[in-house]
């Protein structure tokens, strides 16, 4: 038989229709297997986990059967509690399939701790310039005799008196010492001394 004829014939048609067939079946079950695997059609929606601890976080995602990857650590922010979460990636609300992965930013632990420059005997006003930019808060002001008005004597914070170099937490609040401008003498004793190392 000729391959002219071959192409015309019987035999020839049912080969095509038979692999036809195979092709559509074998489609169908491709299509089946990856909807199955990929969990097509599956919308979970992402739950709110602001402000959540991760034990909490946790609880709630297993429920789901979503899980978590804590991403990194945000500057601390008061409005939220220590160690809970800031932010989240997918968002609430946002539709996820099983097993999916829900990334977290989480809120630090506290302040960082901010070293005390060396403001003895500045300007009240400068070392409250100073201070606020470095994140502190300012407090109350008592006055001791002393001849430079509203020179710095001594900060306190918490009722401890701070040293040049002394470490406390951003955003602390701290007291003045300021000379009252009537004293006669300098009031050496009111001026912290830095340790010696």
């Amino acid at each position: 038989m000729s391959f002219v004829k071959y192409l015309t014939s019987k035999s020839f048609f049912i080969t095509i229709a038979k692999m036809a067939g195979l092709t559509l079946v074998l489609i169908f079950l491709l299509k089946f297997w990856l909807g199955y695997t990929t969990n097509h059609g599956q919308k979970i929606p992402v739950p709110n986990l602001s402000k959540m601890s991760l034990l909490k976080v946790k609880s709630t995602l297993d429920k789901l059967n979503l899980r978590y990857v804590v991403q990194d650590t945000a500057r601390y922010n008061p409005k939220f509690p220590k160690a809970s979460v800031v932010e989240q990636d997918p968002e609430f609300g946002e539709f996820v399939k099983e097993n999916r992965k829900i990334y977290l930013t989480l809120n630090s632990n506290g302040y960082r701790p901010v070293e005390i420059p060396n403001l003895l005997g500045k300007t009240k006003r400068h070392a409250e310039s100073v201070l606020r930019s470095l994140g502190f808060r300012i407090g109350t002001f008592s006055y001791v005799p002393d001849r430079g008005k509203n020179v710095v004597r001594g900060l306190k914070c918490n009722g401890k008196r701070l040293q040049k170099g002394d470490k406390i937490p951003k955003n602390s609040i701290i007291n003045f010492i300021v000379g009252d401008g009537k004293g006669t003498v300098i009031a050496k004793d009111t001026i912290q001394q830095p340790t010696q190392n």
